[in-house]
């Protein structure tokens, strides 16, 4: 449906419904024209006004009429009210805006995603679609409604907002907002609430750690020598994480052998909790080169001056991980291996952890 005006000229105030009458002759040619249908019964979102002014009292009359497309129901029509003033009596304009739901897919738990390749730019266009749109998945009784915006669109955030959407999250190239339409409290998952970390415990044949120090510490852990660590990144696996900030820093391969312990701490950084993987790696190089962005200084270092070292001797998380790593390299402990599996709830590929304390190469106990 397309943006009609109606001169004066072309419409008359006879022409007008009366309020409480049926449809006039104006109504009839105008489904005609544009396939909707109407209704005299109310309806708060697809509505025609129509409004007569007086010059000297501006008092203001009005008569709805629903219109429904004849479309699916992604697809619908709503317009805004014509204008009626003048100068010693009544002149009239009519004008029709076409409104249509917003692009966006069903998901499984009977809310609606917004199809963020399909929204206008423009604001005020996606304002009164938007809230056409929430009148409308309100009626279809959806629950939760995801808005994802690209950075380039960041002009519609405020719109959003105003119409009740909330924050989830936000990436690099875009900021993700929620709506719950359902009364009570919102059943929506919340953001992710953890970061994931890893570090890679390495030693040869001569029974030597490989050990970094960083450019960029805090002062209680200046001079340390330590592991490498970092953090996994985005659909990345632990195992394949560890031989990577390995790789990364140390220029050093690697072949992951299995999770020797792992870490759970709160408030870690920005309210967010921390996930700590500690990995045996094997070396399949020893050449370090050293990544001069993040290392001040890597060497491969013998077990016994790593272990004496004053702050992994004073630091009781350090010093009981370096315990579970002599009690592995002694086969009196058994870590978790990588298993692939598929499960049927979701079809997917998996890296399931666990250990399998018969394994007669391994000869380690799960304690």
């Amino acid at each position: 449906m397309e943006l009609k005006y109606f001169s004066p000229s072309s419409v008359s105030t006879s022409e007008v419904v009366h309020i409480g009458r049926t449809h006039s002759t104006f109504l009839s040619n105008y489904r005609h024209k544009f396939g909707v249908r109407f209704s005299t019964h109310f309806n708060c979102r697809r509505r025609l006004f129509l409004r007569t002014y007086d010059a000297s009292d501006k008092t203001c009359l009005s008569n709805k009429a629903v219109i429904s497309s004849v479309s699916p129901d992604n697809f619908a029509a709503e317009t805004s009210p014509y204008i009626i003033n003048g100068i010693n009596g009544s002149s009239l304009s009519l004008y029709s805006r076409n409104l249509r739901v917003l692009d966006a897919f069903d998901d499984e738990y009977g809310g609606v995603l917004i199809d963020p390749d399909r929204l206008s730019a423009n604001p005020s266009v996606f304002a009164p679609m938007l809230r056409f749109s929430l009148s409308h998945w309100k009626k279809m009784g959806k629950k939760g409604i995801w808005l994802k915006l690209p950075l380039e669109q960041s002009d519609l955030v405020p719109i959003a907002v105003k119409e009740g959407f909330q924050y989830h999250h936000a990436e690099p190239g875009y900021v993700m907002l929620t709506y719950w339409i359902p009364e009570g409290p919102c059943m929506l998952p919340a953001n992710a609430s953890h970061q994931v970390g890893v570090g890679g415990f390495v030693i040869n044949d001569n029974n030597e750690v490989l050990v970094v120090q960083e450019k960029h510490c805090s002062a209680a852990t200046l001079g340390l020598w330590k592991m490498p660590t970092g953090f996994i990144l985005e659909a990345e696996e632990i195992y394949t994480g560890a031989v990577r900030e390995v790789k990364e820093e140390t220029g050093v391969d690697t072949e992951f052998i299995e999770v020797i312990a792992f870490r759970h701490a709160h408030n870690v950084a920005f309210e967010k909790s921390d996930l700590f993987f500690v990995c045996m790696l094997r070396p399949l190089s020893s050449r370090i080169i050293v990544d001069e962005h993040e290392i001040e200084a890597a060497k491969w270092m013998p077990l016994v001056e790593f272990v004496k070292q004053p702050l992994i001797q004073e630091d009781s998380m350090f010093k009981k991980i370096i315990d579970i790593f002599i009690a592995r390299l002694g086969k009196r402990y058994c870590g978790l291996a990588t298993h692939q599996m598929v499960s049927k709830f979701d079809g997917r590929p998996s890296s399931l952890y666990y250990n399998v304390s018969n394994n007669e190469d391994i000869n380690c106990i799960g304690n």
